[in-house]
């Protein structure tokens, strides 16, 4: 998705091939930033300096003669070689006028869309032995709203749930189901309404008794080799666990169905053929009798080679056996160009090995991209994973009960004669919205403190401010609703106008940031930023006051490019608007 400038540019470049400026095969990667300082334009490069030696001419020289080859262009005012030999675009206010009102009647906003690609992401992925937890919130949600972005953006996004659905923990629960259903018939679903109890009453059961943890074997072996009791006991208790996932889903307002999940089990079939083929190939050696590979780039501190274990010495398969058979079915069968994986960044050195794995194994075409988007811990105020008072794992359907309950004495205290479902619903959105929004702001990579009187301030980049702010535009419209603005046209002759017109202008950059590196945060930033910026522009430039119709007219046009701007871009976030707070 190139910008204007970065398009002059490129077919600068072939100017330059073909003048022998350049060799023939160059490839540049043209680097187009915004400006600090408004005094320097709105756009700079650094190209100059990049062909430098590869163009054996001085960065000052080079950029002249850039400047002297760029085609022309009403989109650009000026441009100007600023100290070494930074080149400085001014984005004619004209141009940039036209191209916001070509914005607003687009229905994305103007956007040149990229070239299309099939892309598989890979998020949530919870395991369906127990409820969802507060561990699980970080995929779910950051994989959403990349998901959403990718989609907008006109990829083809197939969605993959790979919850955990096999193993030998479900031996043990089968053998609980099908004690429980032989003493209390359908009742036994009742039981399973809380998975955690579930869960832990199971695992006692199979420490206690011989007998039982006997049969939790048997039913592993026989649900491994198809046996259709087994399977019959699995799917019942596969569709429990996942109607509380999809229960979670909805309320956060996630957009994984049940069609998007394909879990362990889907690969399950596939997992001797892996151990086969890259046995086949030369890439098995046998290590204290497991099955594993070796790959030269992966060595501890020490210089010892670093395993990746295919199968172990009892038979049984591992994460990266299921991963591997997941990753050529992604491949081969969905034909992606990219696939994302939504894991948390201490699984990083083990998707490094798979992936390198699958190259050299050949699982996925050499073209494809693998790309491990990793992410921090969620923490407590003690700066460690968060946790209940005493220890235990925080199911995520209480932490937003809290929220719900928290934003509704919020609301509640801003708005004392509101009535009551009013309140409640305005609530739910800004509860789940603050939860959402606290970790989709920050940086995926880094650990984060989770704070409830932090994520529902009204103040700094929070979803209620956001919220609030989205409100504050739409007002406007309210109280202007006999205005015709059919006729009516962008003017940019306030700076502040300029500065919110060159804010709206850069929507279409940021989602490009945003899902080429699977970052969130730079969405929630660039909301913030605009939000900011409308801000000062109502100050500083009376709307409904305007001194001239022409420039009240301007002015709305710009409140109502925000407007669908702040509620795209929240969408897009999985978040919701509200019309009134």
């Amino acid at each position: 998705m190139k910008s204007h400038i970065e398009s002059l540019l490129e077919q600068t470049i072939e100017s330059f091939k073909q003048q022998g400026i350049v060799p023939a095969d160059f490839q540049a990667r043209i680097q187009v930033d915004r400006t600090k300082d408004k005094s320097h334009g709105d756009l700079a490069t650094n190209l100059a300096m990049m062909l430098t030696k590869v163009a054996k001419k001085n960065p000052r020289e080079l950029a002249r003669l850039i400047i002297d080859t760029l085609p022309a262009s009403s989109y650009v005012a000026k441009v100007e070689i600023a100290g070494p030999g930074f080149i400085n675009f001014f984005i004619d206010d004209n141009a940039l006028a036209n191209q916001l009102q070509n914005a607003l009647d687009d229905a994305h906003l103007g956007i040149t869309l990229p070239a299309k690609q099939t892309i598989v992401v890979d998020y949530s992925s919870p395991n369906l032995a127990k409820e969802m937890h507060v561990g699980h919130l970080r995929s779910t949600i950051i994989g959403d709203s990349v998901v959403r972005a990718l989609e907008y953006l006109g990829h083809n996004v197939i969605r993959q749930n790979h919850v955990g659905d096999w193993g030998t923990q479900f031996g043990m629960l089968l053998a609980l189901m099908e004690e429980l259903r032989a003493a209390n018939g359908e009742q036994a679903k009742m039981e399973l309404s809380d998975l955690e109890s579930f869960y832990r009453a199971a695992k006692v059961r199979f420490d206690e008794s011989t007998e039982f943890a006997t049969r939790a074997r048997q039913l592993v072996v026989a649900l491994q080799s198809g046996d259709e009791y087994c399977n019959k006991l699995w799917r019942e208790f596969n569709d429990i666990s996942l109607s509380h996932c999809h229960d979670v889903y909805k309320r956060l307002g996630v957009s994984l169905t049940r069609a998007d999940v394909h879990g362990e089990s889907a690969y399950n079939a596939d997992l001797a053929q892996v151990v086969h083929d890259l046995d086949a190939q030369g890439l098995l050696v046998e290590s204290n009798g497991a099955k594993v590979v070796f790959q030269e780039a992966f060595r501890t501190k020490e210089g010892e080679p670093l395993p990746v274990i295919i199968q172990k010495a009892d038979g049984g398969y591992l994460y990266a056996t299921s991963d591997l058979a997941a990753m050529r079915y992604r491949s081969n069968v969905l034909k992606a160009d990219r696939a994302l994986y939504f894991v948390d960044l201490r699984q990083a050195l083990h998707f490094q090995q798979v992936f390198s794995l699958a190259k050299l194994a050949k699982f996925v075409r050499p073209e494809m991209s693998l790309e491990h988007t990793g992410f921090g811990t969620m923490n407590g105020a003690d700066g460690r994973p968060f946790k209940t008072r005493s220890g235990g794992v925080v199911k995520l359907v209480d932490l937003l009960d809290e929220a719900d309950v928290r934003a509704l004495e919020l609301v509640r205290s801003k708005n004392p004669d509101m009535d009551e479902a009013t309140l409640t619903e305005i609530a739910r959105v800004v509860g789940i919205s603050s939860v959402k929004y606290a970790d989709l702001s920050k940086n995926r990579s880094s650990d984060y403190i989770f704070s409830f009187e932090q994520m529902l301030s009204f103040e700094g980049n929070t979803a209620p401010y956001l919220l609030y702010a989205y409100t504050r535009v739409a007002g406007i419209f309210k109280r202007a609703e006999d205005i015709d603005l059919s006729q009516a046209k962008i003017v940019l002759e306030h700076q502040k106008e300029k500065d919110l017109g060159t804010k709206l202008a850069q929507f279409g950059e940021v989602l490009a940031r945003m899902t080429d590196k699977g970052l969130p945060h730079v969405l929630c930033g660039y909301l913030y930023e605009l939000a900011s910026e409308f801000s000062s522009f109502y100050e500083a430039c009376p709307v409904l006051a305007a001194e001239t119709e022409t420039e009240k007219q301007s002015r709305l046009l710009l409140s109502q490019l925000t407007a669908k701007t702040l509620k795209t871009g929240l969408s897009l976030l999985g978040i919701e608007t509200l019309e009134r707070m």
